[in-house]
């Protein structure tokens, strides 16, 4: 159970954690939090009413919590609160709003990233790989093709030969297999909650053209793990209606630093790229 101290949001902020919830629990999740005081006397039709959303929702909600229904939600809900209507939060109990919420946990997925880069090895291993890759292909499909995206198109600045694979369907494996076919020796992946099947298919041609996968998830237990030779974990925030990934991005960038150390002429395409971008006026001053 909760530290005493702790107030209701608060409380109600640790028995949400951990649980993989779709857009709409979360909304559910923010409401409750937002009426903390009163959540353990709400019925499911009010709580529906305040999260915008259907009374089956809540009941779904609280059975993905791992309750039998919501009544048992309620339940536990009053044993967090002590049964009794709570006096309104003090200033230094109540928990900050959901959008600082999520901004101070991507925070501590910062920290936690930072923690694991101590050890430079499988960052400098990665990039060595993907730095001798032509071509590389950078896949990222879904809520990842943002990452795979802003990686490719950096590393293009650096990298003679960056094919991205953004978009899934029966062109997937094909651009796999003509990257292999072009010499491509090594593949970077980008995966994020939730994982569309098709990925793991498209790595799984990877792996039969004999390519090595490199992948950035966000757990080194995600499912992609078993169809990677190297997995890079960066942890994404679920604090919002919609996943935030500060870490995975940052990640990508710091991969990418690493790889400029090993390509050969990194620093003069660099150059000649700025240099060319000032005789075009391509960039405001």
């Amino acid at each position: 159970m909760s530290e005493p101290s702790l107030g209701p949001s608060a409380r109600l902020l640790e028995l949400f954690d951990g649980h993989r919830l779709t857009p709409t629990q979360r909304r559910i999740a923010h409401a409750l939090v937002r009426h903390a005081g009163q959540a353990p006397f709400l019925s499911s039709v009010e709580v529906a009413d305040l999260a915008g959303v259907s009374q089956p929702s809540v009941t779904r909600f609280a059975v993905a919590l791992g309750y039998d229904g919501y009544p048992a939600l309620r339940k536990r809900l009053r044993e967090l609160g002590g049964g009794e209507q709570p006096a309104p939060e003090t200033p230094s109990e109540a928990v900050r709003n959901e959008h600082q919420q999520a901004v101070l946990a991507e925070i501590a997925h910062l920290r936690r990233l930072a923690e694991l880069l101590a050890d430079p090895e499988p960052i400098v291993r990665a990039a060595r790989l993907l730095a001798a890759s032509r071509p590389l292909p950078v896949v990222g499909l879904r809520a990842a093709s943002a990452q795979a995206h802003g990686f490719a198109y950096f590393a293009a600045k650096v990298h003679p030969d960056i094919r991205l694979i953004d978009e899934g369907g029966s062109m997937l494996a094909d651009r796999i297999e003509q990257a292999s076919a072009a010499g491509a020796s090594a593949l970077l992946c980008f995966a994020l909650p939730r994982y569309p099947r098709e990925l793991m298919d498209a790595l799984a041609v990877a792996r039969d053209c004999g390519l090595t996968v490199i992948t950035v998830a966000d757990s080194a237990f995600a499912p992609v793990a078993k169809l990677s030779d190297l997995m890079l974990p960066a942890e994404v925030g679920t604090g919002l209606v919609f996943d935030t990934a500060c870490a995975p991005m940052v990640l990508g960038r710091v991969l990418l630093q690493t790889m400029c150390d090993e390509l050969p002429g990194a620093e003069a395409r660099l150059e000649a790229i700025e240099q060319s971008a000032a005789a075009r006026g391509l960039f405001l001053e």
